[in-house]
């Protein structure tokens, strides 16, 4: 059975039940468990993926062997789009962050499924357009904000996708080590848990194992800018 997330998938957004079925009909489901990797930089494929359940990462790999991670995706969210239109190596390395369930597209099956279908052509442009602005943001963030400013940025981004509310604050469960975390603000772990620590001391959050919660989201947001 397709999960409804599929259909909030940007590729799937402003088409009818009969295209979105039609479209549902060509691509399968993998199931992942936490630490496989998807794909490795340099490989070659003609893929994309949607993410149905869990968490995917996005990264690449230094001469130094040092990772830098470009995004932490979740259910509805698209990867390797890319490859679909020009198939070749893939310039990241995927990597489920838990268990989780990916639904795959393949470029035969999606060329002939376009044909006629100019809205959906329209809704992949768009979204290779939101792609290389959040690109343009991060080369921006790098230069011109310090780290405790990337890590709260970081923070809002990832409890957009994967907070919950509670009591005590907005939970989000981000499933990262500490290292993780540090790579996708592109500092050492050190510097983060130094910001961090401060976050905490100024009560604006509470650190636990792999998740955290925002307990004054307002004052991080502030920083964040």
């Amino acid at each position: 059975m397709t999960p409804d997330v599929l259909y909030r998938a940007p590729l799937f957004t402003g088409l009818d039940s009969e295209a979105q079925e039609s479209l549902a009909s060509t691509m399968r489901p993998v199931q992942l468990r936490r630490s496989a990797v998807v794909f490795r930089e340099g490989d070659s494929g003609d893929e994309m993926y949607i993410v149905a359940s869990g968490k995917i990462k996005l990264g690449r790999h230094g001469s130094s062997g040092r990772e830098s991670l470009h995004a932490v995706l979740g259910p509805g969210q698209m990867f390797g789009e890319l490859s679909v239109f020009d198939p070749g190596p893939r310039s990241t390395t995927a990597t489920a962050v838990s268990a989780s369930e990916l639904w795959v597209l393949e470029h035969d099956n999606l060329i002939a499924w376009l044909d006629g279908r100019p809205e959906a052509a329209r809704g992949l442009l768009a979204q290779l357009a939101q792609r290389l602005r959040r690109a343009n943001d991060v080369v921006s963030d790098l230069v011109f904000s310090d780290v405790p400013g990337r890590v709260a940025k970081a923070l809002l981004d990832l409890a957009e996708r994967f907070g919950e509310e509670s009591p005590q604050g907005l939970v989000v469960r981000h499933e990262l080590t500490q290292e993780e975390l540090a790579h996708l603000v592109g500092a050492s772990r050190e510097t983060v848990n130094k910001a961090l620590a401060d976050f905490a001391t100024r009560g604006w959050l509470r650190l636990e194992p792999r998740s955290v919660t925002l307990i004054d989201t307002e004052r991080i947001a502030r920083r964040a800018r």
